[in-house]
């Protein structure tokens, strides 16, 4: 994938850039193109990577469903980093695989519950331009969820849909994590 982005990705320097490489090759077993990407900017990297850790660090919603909104809403977006990020992801966090790779066709699959379906039928009509997000649809997450996990799940939408939206306008694409630890492929996305 290597200079396939929008904007080619520079040499990662300095104390901060070798400890960003060393987390990286640690977590991923690579440094991503976005990091390249991002480091023309390391103050934007540092407070976006600040923030995503801060958004991993709630604790409202349960994880399954937190997982299955941020990959419902990438793959709306069409950010196919973030799914396969959120898939390689996923295993060291102990969620169900075979929920987790069916995320992109979730509308054919049968794995999921009717409260999973909920949560992604929100993300994705989060995720569109303008939002889709219905009333009935709020209502009913927030009868099953609570307020807190309905402010929770909604603002962990927003994030992804930042990052995602900006991975897509970067060409920041797929670098094929899961396949390196052994992951099956993502399901095919519904059309």
């Amino acid at each position: 994938m290597a200079g396939s982005t929008r904007v080619p990705a520079t040499e990662i320097t300095g104390a901060y850039g070798a400890l960003v490489t060393t987390i990286s090759r640690r977590v991923l077993g690579q440094v991503p193109d976005a990091v390249g990407v991002m480091w023309h900017h390391p103050r934007v990297l540092r407070d976006s990577m600040g923030f995503g850790r801060k958004v991993d660090s709630w604790d409202r919603l349960d994880r399954s469903l937190a997982t299955f909104a941020a990959m419902a809403a990438a793959g709306t977006i069409g950010c196919g980093f973030c799914l396969d990020l959120h898939h390689f992801l996923s295993r060291d966090r102990g969620l169900d695989e075979t929920k987790v790779r069916e995320v992109p066709r979730w509308r054919e699959s049968t794995v999921f519950t009717p409260l999973e379906r909920r949560v992604m039928e929100y993300a994705e009509a989060m995720s569109q331009t303008p939002p889709a997000v219905t009333d009935e649809m709020s209502a009913a997450l927030l009868a099953e969820l609570g307020a807190p996990a309905l402010v929770e799940l909604t603002a962990r939408i927003g994030a992804m849909n930042m990052t995602a939206r900006g991975n897509v306008a970067l060409g920041i694409r797929s670098q094929e994590f899961a396949a390196s630890c052994g992951l099956p492929p993502l399901a095919a996305p519904s059309s």
